[in-house]
């Protein structure tokens, strides 16, 4: 391995970075887990990936001692303060440089590429069949075919394991009982919607007399309003334009006139009032706010953290709300869907380790973690710490984390499916937050009917090397910022599609439909 290479690669990057956001993880330092093995055998494995703000996974504790004893391997995880990821990569840079690679991690924004090229991390090609068969069979092999597609040095290897979501995660939610209240029945089309926000502008929905309800609403670089884009086709996923089928052929949504015509629309409800005027400096907290303080009619997210959503509205307000899935609304001369990936980003790599040691232990852990039978455990985590025993049932405790370490191998963020996982929120839910989890099973099931996987799922992110603004969306949200509260005319999309072009769009979707044909003949 070439570390010392790769370090020369990432040098100037992590300098940039180090200096905006210094060493925040700072309890990361001298945390690694130093000793290949522990007295009694067990290999000891440093583990990196999100963490927004639970404990960290320290030698002896008890979250290290379950891992211990359910998956045969001791996980020592330190706190790296996530930040959407940019703080987490950038100590993940100053460690690879530092020759102090993790065992296991979750890369960032691509990384995966440079360390497979430079032989940083395992070739699993051979080694999860035969050493973590639970992996390579959980995953199905169309989505292998694409990892192998991914490869960036073009021989057809696996580098990562990709995470799994098998089923529509995400849906505009719209709060039912809001709309009981003016007399409306759920909108299909989309002068249905407008009127349903007016009412909701106009009408104190929430009773308190104030007229502060927030019809619909989202957050900073015009993300997390996807049920506004979806009704025109515009393939959205959490605010990031994607890749999807136009014209015949793979094209990216945010140069479409599909896009065109959905952000006048969205500039239209912007100028009437009906989103939230502070959509675009939303921070995910303030938004967040708003909505658990029986504020917002709508809004766009997971379904599935719909209860988390419920139980803390009713806490602060002391107000059951009832949410529902929004059907997209129908527009004439569009077909509309709400954005579904199969592909997570990728969920894991693995050092490739000199220490044989390590490395077994590493595939063992992989190995025994997605093994069926340990889910519903490892979903569960340690009691008296991340669940409770009542009444013979194991039920999930409150989000602490203050006191709760992190499930940083939680099954359930890695391979996830609509069966699996809302049993797992019935069978751990307490009688207290049942009739949250009742709305979100009902919801999870509804979203399913509007959830379409676009032709660009699984696309790496080595099809916008070379131009980084592409891939940071720089000019889109520029444009589109500016285009919603109305600084921009309309017109103005056409220069930014040139802009797009110009600036490496070409070259970018020419590699983006090379990878599609690639995939579409099965490597």
């Amino acid at each position: 391995m070439n570390f010392k290479k790769l370090g020369l690669l990432l040098a100037a990057g992590m300098l940039a970075l180090s200096t905006v956001s210094g060493c925040s993880g700072g309890s990361s330092e001298g945390s690694s887990a130093d000793q290949s093995q522990t007295s009694n055998g067990v290999v000891d494995i440093e583990v990196w990936g999100t963490n927004i703000g639970y404990q960290p996974i320290e030698k002896g504790s008890k979250l290290y001692e379950f891992y211990k004893e359910k998956l045969g391997v001791g996980v020592i995880h330190p706190y790296v303060e996530w930040n959407g990821g940019t703080n987490y990569l950038n100590q993940l840079n100053l460690k690879i440089a530092a020759n102090e690679m993790p065992d296991l991690f979750i890369p960032q924004q691509g990384i995966e590429d440079s360390l497979a090229k430079n032989g940083a991390i395992a070739d699993l090609t051979e080694l999860l069949p035969k050493y973590a068969p639970n992996v390579w069979e959980a995953i199905p092999q169309d989505m292998w075919d694409v990892v192998k597609a991914n490869d960036p040095t073009g021989q057809g290897r696996i580098y990562y394991i990709p995470g799994v979501v098998d089923y529509g995660r995400y849906a505009g939610m719209i709060r039912q009982d809001w709309l009981d209240k003016v007399g409306l029945p759920m909108p299909k089309t989309q002068d249905e919607y407008v009127k349903m926000l007016e009412a909701f502008r106009d009408q104190d929905p929430n009773g308190n007399g104030q007229q502060d309800e927030l019809p619909t609403g989202g957050r900073e670089q015009a993300r997390w309003m996807d049920h506004l884009f979806a009704m025109y086709g515009v393939a959205m996923f959490e605010g990031y334009p994607e890749w999807d089928i136009y014209d015949g052929e793979l094209t990216y949504s945010a140069v479409t006139p599909n896009m065109k015509a959905a952000l006048e629309f969205v500039s239209k409800l912007y100028k009437e009032g009906l989103i939230d005027k502070e959509s675009l400096l939303n921070t995910k907290d303030k938004w967040d706010g708003k909505i658990q303080s029986d504020k917002a009619g709508n809004y766009f997210h997971w379904v599935e953290h719909g209860n988390l959503i419920l139980e803390n509205l009713n806490k602060n307000t002391g107000v059951k709300a009832d949410f529902t899935v929004l059907p997209v609304p129908e527009v004439e001369g569009y077909e509309g869907f709400y954005t579904m990936k199969r592909f997570a980003p990728p969920q894991w790599v693995i050092k490739n380790n000199k220490d044989e040691n390590k490395l077994m232990a590493t595939l063992k852990l992989l190995n025994n973690m997605y093994d069926k039978k340990n889910w519903k455990d490892l979903f569960l985590g340690v009691e008296g710490m991340h669940y409770t025993m009542k009444d013979g049932k194991a039920v999930k405790l409150p989000d602490d984390k203050s006191s709760q370490e992190n499930q940083i191998l939680n099954p359930y963020s890695t391979l996830a499916t609509l069966d699996f996982t809302i049993d797992l929120f019935n069978s751990t839910s307490s009688e207290d937050s049942k009739w949250a989890i009742d709305q979100v099973t009902r919801n999870m099931q509804e979203a399913q009917k509007y959830a379409k996987v676009i032709a660009g799922d699984g696309m790496p992110a080595s099809v916008y090397d070379g131009f980084p603004d592409i891939n940071n969306r720089t000019l889109y949200v520029e444009y589109a910022t500016k285009i919603i509260i109305g600084q921009y005319p309309i017109s103005k999309f056409d220069e930014f599609v040139d802009k797009w072009y110009q600036s490496g769009g070409e070259e970018v979707t020419k590699r983006a439909r090379e990878w599609h044909a690639k995939v579409k003949k099965g490597q």
